[in-house]
């Protein structure tokens, strides 16, 4: 319409085409509030039919204008061309138990705005649906059903998270196999420069661009503002990384192909997983988030009673780090089909044999644990890592030194549970094949929970670890494991999406670099204060604490690796790195060297009232505290990056009118996570809400407290 035409009608039909004009201009814009209208989210539909959003926190903006949308193998892409045709909303406030969490009870209260949008040229329908919560934003796209669009693959997402300038980042090179990677701390506008050196050597990695990072990204921005961006629910899709453009500081998708570079196979309806992006001025406030939890599913399983948070021990350190072997011979080319375990040389090394299993298991009944792990107790781990092979193990068979049926009485008899390994070396095929009879194994012999890994490249060849594929074969076996009512933990499986409400049998998960790293030439001093605000974003981590004996050739003289930590320290993990399955991962006789302290291993709770983070800064430092389920004692924990600092905190979350017994794991004025990482102090002072605790940490250090109330 020519415009300047409009002068020559009458006032009154002039005034109303104006408005008529006005409206239509801003018909496919859509704004919307957070419950406590600090976040503002702001959807359009610009002139060529892409769909953008922004988003803005105390009216200060978080992300600029951003496009939404996936390209698509042999097909129209749906990026561009749209109109919106309609827009609802409703509001939420609900709350839901889990059932186990550092909470009691998780509400969920979000301002909802879903927009459909329409491609006339295609008649092809997407929705992108919003939730705006007070601690940020999750939205995903969703294709009803529609003739038009039945079967499709994703060529690639491509959402944008359009950042407004050059902020600080916690991040990972980007890789389609590992987060195995120590996290690298910089300004956005460095990762080009630090991605060749951060990218170090893997069992399994693929890493696919020079800008290229891993969620959940954590970002700092110079005015102190705080964004953490990941997903939520990944369900039959690949997991997302994010190509950064250095120059725009624009954050783009990147997902995970296949072995033929595609990234999805959909049939409609269908949806993706949420993107999510947490926002706050308070460090804090990241890691207390549910968000992403509360953008999962609950849970379909009618009956959780079976599902216990764990404190375990295990034959596990001691492989790791050398002093024993996964294998009972040293003989390479194994068949399992065609050898006879019974016939040939012991190694006279291997870990997993009956009466060493016993002196693990007599520990953990002493002590008051769960469950005790064994790692190499079945044949097959002469030659099972680097070799291909499809057939590597069979998950039931054991080696002649390791007695299933003896060590379950025994276990039994102690009040003692086994806890199962299933390492697949990355055959995933062949794990699918044997699943539903080691599940029936592990029923039979008194197992309850399973410790799985993906350790090399996945075969067949050329598929990756987080894949749709691998994705599904995930979640896969968390659903047969429940109809087992059966616990896993999974190792070298992709980066938790909160799925852990949905399935919550998944009690634990690796995903990130752990404490195995330390016997492999060790984790920076400031990792376990930059983990929680990453990794952890998504759900609890195995990340096997508890090392005192820090000086590995004190033990295994060939392996000059030590732990980047305070004794101390080890034991603030048990509070600070949160996980329903806690292992004490250290050998029984370095326990036995330091009782004192390790009775803060025993104390501590696996379940958790309530948590609270008393001071938080990425990078630098953490304290939680947290209430044990069901009790009134409560459970501090801190830890610190390598310059050490003092903590000083408040105790105004106890109960008021009642004393408490505050039992105090510090490190010594001279210890050092280098120079000496054992020297630490245990005291006891009477607490009420009303008392403040200063504290010193060590470099590498860190501090732990039991608070229980007086009798």
């Amino acid at each position: 319409m020519n415009i300047p035409t409009i002068s020559f009608l009458p006032a009154a039909r002039r005034g109303l085409l104006l408005a008529l004009l006005a409206w239509g201009a801003t018909a496919q814009a859509e704004d919307l509030q957070s419950p406590n209208k600090q976040l503002t989210l702001s959807v359009n539909v610009q002139a060529d039919g892409v769909p953008t959003y922004s988003l803005s926190y105390k009216g200060r903006p978080v992300l600029n204008t951003s496009k939404l949308g996936l390209e698509l193998q042999n097909a129209v892409a749906l990026t561009s061309g749209f109109t919106q045709t309609a827009a609802t909303r409703r509001s939420v406030d609900e709350s839901w138990n889990p059932v186990w969490g550092e909470v009691k009870t998780i509400r969920s209260h979000y301002n909802e705005l879903a927009v459909t949008l329409t491609q006339p040229a295609t008649k092809r329908e997407m929705r992108v649906r919003f939730r705006l919560f007070d601690d940020g934003l999750g939205f995903r796209y969703e294709f009803p059903r529609q003739p038009e669009l039945a079967y499709f693959v994703v060529k690639e997402e491509k959402t944008q998270f359009a950042l407004n300038g050059d902020h600080k980042a916690f991040w990972l090179p980007g890789d389609y196999d590992t987060q195995e990677y120590s996290t690298v701390t910089s300004n956005l506008s460095q990762v080009r420069g630090l991605m060749k050196a951060s990218t170090t050597p893997n069992a399994s990695q693929t890493p696919f661009s020079p800008t290229g990072l891993q969620t959940p990204l954590m970002l700092k921005r110079p005015d102190g503002l705080y964004v953490n961006i990941h997903e939520a629910s990944l369900i039959d899709y690949s997991a997302m990384h994010l190509e950064l453009d250095d120059k725009t500081f624009v954050l783009t998708s990147h997902l995970t192909p296949d072995a033929v570079g595609n990234k999805g196979y959909l049939q409609t309806p269908c949806q993706s997983p949420w993107r999510t992006v947490i926002v706050s001025d308070k460090a804090a406030d990241i890691l207390q988030s549910k968000l992403v939890l509360n953008l999962n599913e609950p849970t379909k399983f009618q009956d959780v009673s079976w599902i216990k948070p764990v404190k375990y021990v295990g034959v596990w350190w001691e492989m790791i780090t050398g002093k024993s072997s996964w294998s009972y011979t040293n003989q390479e080319n194994i068949k399992l089909d065609s050898i006879d375990y019974k016939t040939v040389k012991p190694n006279g090394t291997h870990g997993a044999n009956t009466a060493h299993v016993k002196e693990y298991i007599d520990f953990a009944a002493l002590h008051g644990f769960d469950a005790v792990l064994v790692e190499g107790w079945n044949t097959g781990w002469e030659d099972w890592f680097g070799k291909h092979k499809d057939y590597v193990f069979d998950f039931v068979t054991p080696y002649p030194d390791f007695d299933v049926q003896e060590l379950h009485r025994y276990a039994e008899s102690k009040g003692v549970k086994m806890m199962m390994h299933h390492e697949t070396s990355g055959s995933v095929r062949n794990y699918e094949r044997h699943l539903e009879q080691a599940f029936q194994f592990m029923n039979d012999n008194g197992y309850n929970a399973v410790k799985t890994g993906y350790v090399g490249d996945v075969l067949p060849l050329g598929e990756h670890h987080y894949s749709q594929w691998l994705i599904n074969h995930y979640n896969y076996v968390l659903e047969q494991a429940a109809k087992h009512k059966i616990m896993v933990n999974g190792h070298e499986a992709v980066r938790p999406t909160g799925l852990s409400r949905t399935f919550p049998n998944l009690i634990g998960n690796e995903a990130a670099r752990g404490t195995e790293y330390e016997s492999f030439g060790g984790n920076n001093a400031d990792h376990t204060t930059i983990l929680p605000f990453t990794r952890l974003i998504g759900g609890p981590m195995d990340y096997t604490p508890g090392i005192f004996e820090t000086k590995i050739s004190s033990f295994n003289p060939s392996n000059t690796s030590f732990v980047h930590s305070t004794l101390a320290r080890q034991l603030a993990l048990y509070v600070t790195m949160y996980s329903p399955l806690q292992m004490a991962a250290d050998l029984p006789e370095h326990y036995n060297q330091h009782l004192d302290a390790f009775q803060f291993i025993k104390d501590v709770a696996v379940d958790w009232d309530d948590t609270k983070v008393l001071e938080a800064e990425p990078g630098d430092y953490i304290t939680y505290a947290r209430k044990a389920k069901g009790k009134s004692s409560w459970f501090i924990g801190s830890t610190c990056d390598e310059q050490g600092r003092t903590s000083n905190i408040k105790l105004d979350f106890l109960e008021s009118g009642k004393k408490y017994v505050a039992t105090i794991y510090a490190d010594a004025k001279d210890a050092h996570y280098e120079k000496n990482p054992k020297a630490y102090t245990i005291r006891k002072v009477n607490v009420t809400r009303k008392s403040k605790l200063t504290q010193y940490c060590a470099p590498g250090g860190g501090y732990a407290i039991s608070v229980v109330e007086a009798k």
